[in-house]
């Protein structure tokens, strides 16, 4: 009976507050000058995003393996991006940087589960290009369209449960000592340091999630490239190597516009205590940048894109200047 009694006290003193208050850029002056270069951004990726996924979606020649996880990483930048730019965009323009309770763990599970998903596709894709370059012969055994479609629904399957449950186990912690978060969303890491209560479940489960989803997929990329390496040192001639070499470009940039950035942050981090402000810009450009290069990388890199696009702006020109010659 004590036990039950212990329990119920516990629970009644978890305290969940009615909104949250983002703080989001504090004394920098002109700062919403960097809101409008956000908007920009958005505009960029949501535009950028769409048109790679409406031209996999309709041309025939681009439904293979790789474009499937080129479709599933354009359709996650675009997820990624709408969850949390418009949300500040909303917040500070508004000059109301409040969010409710439920708003706030939405706003956070959406987040994570997007940026989670960008990983694990940018690893799914970098094997994609081990098993092309190592394994040429073997390749359509090993990978075609239903193994990779299977492979994606796994994966966000997996990354929404685990999310999910990341997400349900906030509503665990109490907020007693202050409802400001010191972040420009809903941020996962500022919420646990808020918390009243214990808090070593969901530290648990952001470790796994880290470890599963961010470290593992960099180990995973970084092992891929070096039997790539290993394969292509094995062939005699230099134009065999840079032509098995350049179909790896686009994704190596990927690579490199996703991870940096969070390295970068995470060694400075370390080296320094950074403040909230250089915290704030440091973590949305690595959040709003990479969504935005990703369709123009894969435009600038990848020759069929670009031999289709070129397509689209003929088939669309040359009936104009029929009629105007007429």
């Amino acid at each position: 009976m004590s036990s039950l009694n212990a329990s119920f006290v516990q629970n009644v003193s978890i305290v969940h507050p009615e909104y949250f208050s983002i703080t989001g850029l504090s004394g920098i002056p002109y700062s919403s000058y960097y809101y409008i270069f956000l908007c920009v951004t958005y505009f960029i990726t949501v535009i950028g995003n769409s048109a790679v996924l409406l031209l996999i979606a309709l041309e025939r020649s681009l439904h293979s393996p790789k474009y499937i996880g080129v479709f599933n990483l354009a359709l996650a930048d675009l997820g990624e991006t709408n969850a949390w730019i418009p949300n500040t965009m909303k917040i500070f323009f508004s000059d109301s940087q409040y969010m409710s309770y439920n708003a706030c763990l939405a706003n956070m599970f959406f987040v994570n589960l997007f940026v989670t998903l960008q990983s694990a596709t940018l690893a799914v894709l970098a094997l994609d290009r081990y098993i092309a370059i190592c394994l040429p012969l073997r390749y359509h055994a090993i990978v075609n369209n239903t193994v990779m479609s299977l492979v994606f629904v796994v994966i966000w399957a997996f990354i929404t449960s685990l999310v999910a449950l990341a997400a349900s186990l906030m509503t665990r912690l109490s907020f007693c000592k202050t409802n400001v978060v010191q972040s420009y969303f809903c941020d996962y890491g500022p919420l646990l340091q808020m918390a009243c209560n214990d808090n070593s479940i969901n530290i648990f489960i952001t470790n796994v999630i880290v470890a599963l989803f961010f470290v593992a997929p960099l180990f995973l990329i970084v092992l891929s490239y070096l039997g790539i390496v290993f394969a292509l040192s094995k062939i005699t001639t230099w134009e065999a190597r840079l032509k098995a070499l350049k179909t790896c470009v686009s994704h190596l940039l990927l690579v490199v516009s996703f991870f940096l950035p969070v390295i970068c942050i995470y060694i400075a981090s370390l080296i320094t205590s950074l403040t909230l402000n250089a915290r704030i810009i440091s973590a949305s450009l690595s959040l709003s940048l990479p969504p935005m290069l990703n369709p123009i990388i894969y435009v600038l890199n990848t020759a069929e894109i670009r031999i289709l696009i070129k397509k689209l702006l003929e088939n669309r020109i040359v009936p104009i200047r029929k009629n105007i010659s007429k």
